[in-house]
């Protein structure tokens, strides 16, 4: 990589202008210093990215440096899930886990398809197998079955239509019946059920599966906590969390939801039952305003960095190349496809 010091100077610039205002840690901030030392490689990447015809997506919850220094979407799974339909790239480098560059590859067959931390998990992608969804809808035949888009290729297969947290309850109320499948979302599938409640609707919700290892932490406490301590702040969670801590919040949506939120609210102060990337998203498009973040930080989707991200674009190891196999993906893309249906 060698750049002279005057193109290092202005890209570190660029990024500072970008990155002023994101936490690096809990007392400090992006610093100028912190820019040069990146510039190279974003350099480096932004350059060979266009030499390659790859397009990068990152999700909001990987770090600042991969969202505003290469990417060239960011977003959460279902708007990511929307670029890597509509991409020309001939190359997509998903900056993520592992289920959401798999979801690329399934609606992109014939591109490369590259993850820079690999085979990166999912506590709620790998607390379920395609055998737990076919052993539920045996037990509860005829009845329609959702999946979380935090799902393997293997589960998606088995389910009707895929999810994410920003269409869930909308999709999950267009279902037919009075009885849903949901998977593999223990927390998501009390949530849906108590919002189809307060929309007239009375469908169970049988669900099976696990929780989100950020989400699943916060407990009421925490939101009283930030109450006491910040009088007047409006709580955001995610409705990962669970619905104790969620009927105690000003509003429950997904990533893209509370960004929306908080790009729509005249309110300066907000609470965030989150994951930190997205707190870094905000204090980087709002600097107006302020965060306040107990805690919860997915060290999944933190193995996405830089120098992965380059040597990813050069040359993927065999653990990054994302494959699958050509039926199950033909499966798997049907309940995507109706997904995407459903939403409109």
């Amino acid at each position: 990589m060698l750049y002279s010091s005057e193109q290092i100077h202005v890209e570190a610039h660029r990024l500072y202008g970008l990155l002023a205002c994101v936490s690096k840690a809990r007392e400090s901030k992006w610093t100028l210093a912190d820019c040069e030392q990146i510039a190279p490689y974003t350099l480096e990447i932004n350059r060979i990215k266009k030499e390659k015809n790859a397009v990068i997506l990152a999700h909001s919850y990987t770090t600042p440096d991969l969202v505003y220094g290469v990417a060239d979407f960011r977003g959460d799974s279902f708007q990511l899930a929307q670029q890597a339909r509509q991409t020309q790239a001939d190359v997509i480098v998903f900056a993520g886990v592992w289920f959401m560059a798999e979801t690329a590859k399934i609606l992109n067959p014939s591109k490369k398809v590259v993850i820079p931390a690999g085979r990166a998990g999912c506590t709620l992608a790998d607390s379920m197998t395609a055998q737990d969804v076919q052993n539920l809808r045996a037990q509860y035949p005829g009845v329609p079955a959702l999946c979380y888009i935090n799902s393997s290729a293997e589960v998606k297969a088995q389910c009707d239509a895929c999810v994410t947290s920003g269409n869930v309850f909308d999709i999950a109320q267009k279902m037919p019946g009075n009885r849903l499948i949901f998977v593999p979302d223990l927390l998501m599938a009390q949530n849906i059920e108590i919002e189809l409640k307060r929309r007239g609707s009375t469908k169970e919700i049988i669900a099976c599966g696990g929780s989100c290892c950020v989400h699943d932490k916060y407990r009421p406490e925490d939101v009283e906590k930030l109450r006491a301590d910040h009088p007047g702040i409006i709580v955001l969670a995610h409705p990962e969390c669970a619905p104790e801590v969620c009927r105690l919040c000003d509003y429950v949506g997904s990533t893209k939801g509370m960004a929306d939120y908080v790009a729509c609210s005249s309110a300066k102060q907000f609470g965030l039952l989150t994951e930190l990337g997205l707190v870094n998203r905000l204090e980087a498009e709002h600097p107006d305003k302020t965060f306040i973040w107990p805690f919860g930080v997915c060290s999944y989707m933190k193995k996405n960095n830089l120098l992965n991200t380059l040597q990813a674009l050069v040359s993927p190891r065999p653990d990054q190349l994302v494959e699958v196999e050509e039926e199950l993906s033909l499966a798997a893309k049907k309940s995507i496809e109706k997904m995407f249906e459903l939403s409109k």
